[in-house]
């Protein structure tokens, strides 16, 4: 009876060590190093899937939560040339480049920090995928960020009574 009970510890130990280390595999170094968007304060790391990172040529680099955020960056960094644009794919949750994935707008599931959703995929089939489950339309990098200026002042409403609402 010890031996069993010995046995079920000594299970029971290396199945918590092989948990623990497996979900310290999805923390993400740009995570650590930038936590919280810069702009919202959201927690990256909540959000993934749709979290971005932008990199300046002057070597400047911003972590956001969303695209929402990534575009207040762009435009208030008008004068510093982009070097390169990342985002969380929707389904595996790494870093993609951004101007390349296939975009999705719109559709049944809620934005990040917008009405209108705007998610990111590396595979069209995902992105096809995903239309069929939740609708939207495909598009491109271009044309979600030109949706998110279009979003901004009803975003920024939405987002402004929730957190009045929250402060209640």
């Amino acid at each position: 009876m010890k031996k069993l009970s010995l046995g079920i510890t000594v299970f029971s130990i290396l199945f918590l060590a092989l948990t623990f280390s497996i979900a310290g595999l999805t923390e993400y170094k740009d995570v650590k190093e930038f936590p919280a968007c810069v702009y919202c304060g959201m927690n990256r790391g909540m959000f993934d899937y749709s979290r971005m990172l932008v990199d300046y040529e002057d070597g400047m680099i911003t972590g956001t939560c969303s695209l929402h955020c990534t575009v207040i960056d762009m435009a208030l960094k008008i004068n510093s040339p982009l070097k390169q644009i990342m985002v969380g794919d929707y389904n595996t949750h790494n870093l993609i480049n951004a101007e390349s994935a296939n975009w999705v707008i719109g559709g049944a599931k809620s934005g990040v920090m917008s009405k209108r959703a705007k998610w990111a995929f590396e595979n069209i089939s995902d992105a096809e995928a995903f239309i069929k489950e939740n609708g939207g339309t495909k598009t491109t990098f271009d044309e979600a960020v030109r949706a998110s200026f279009e979003d901004m002042y009803e975003d920024l409403k939405m987002i402004r009574e929730k957190r009045q609402m929250k402060n209640k």
